[in-house]
């Protein structure tokens, strides 16, 4: 991938794939959910990173051509995931609603994850759905024929930086 594609040297790639890969968002919720289940992280922001990071690898495959790049960089504050893909053009954000955009329809509930992944596979649906889980901390740039999705989540950890640090580089061997 590109050098400035990344945030920081600290950023670690979690996962490369292409477009012949298979099941791609799936296995892409489960390599972010053991990177973090590893670092330490509590399960509520396990649960909003992948979600986010399912939308931004359905739309990567979706509209963009690869390869394509997942990374995972530690912060003060939590947790910055980045996915890359080679097409340099930024989509138009759509406006976020000032209220929650969805409401619960009873008959709807209990459809787990893989209910909430059809949700966000709905055109303009998912990105709403990053800002709530993200709290408005995400967006994309792009770089020398290439265009990085990024969002950030925070929340406490049992480790301590230095050990979390150690186990990142140590999950992306």
């Amino acid at each position: 991938m590109t050098a400035c594609g990344a945030l920081n040297a600290t950023s670690s790639v979690l996962w490369r794939w292409t477009s012949r890969a298979s099941d791609v968002p799936a296995r892409a919720r489960v390599t972010l959910r053991c990177a973090l289940d590893q670092l330490g992280f509590d399960e509520e922001v396990i649960d909003d990173a992948v979600l986010a990071v399912s939308e931004f690898v359905t739309n990567a495959i979706t509209h963009a051509v690869g390869p394509y790049e997942m990374r995972l960089r530690r912060t003060a504050a939590g947790i910055v995931c980045e996915v890359e893909d080679h097409d340099p053009r930024i989509p138009e954000t759509p406006v976020a609603p000032v209220m929650a955009p969805y409401a619960p329809v009873e008959e709807n509930r209990g459809g787990g994850l893989e209910a909430l992944c059809a949700l966000l596979s709905e055109h303009e649906r998912g990105l709403h759905i990053v800002h709530e889980l993200t709290k408005g901390s995400w967006g994309f740039r792009g770089c020398k024929g290439t265009k990085t999705a990024w969002f950030a989540v925070g929340g406490g950890t049992s480790m301590a930086g230095a050990e979390s640090h150690d186990a990142l580089r140590f999950l992306s061997l």
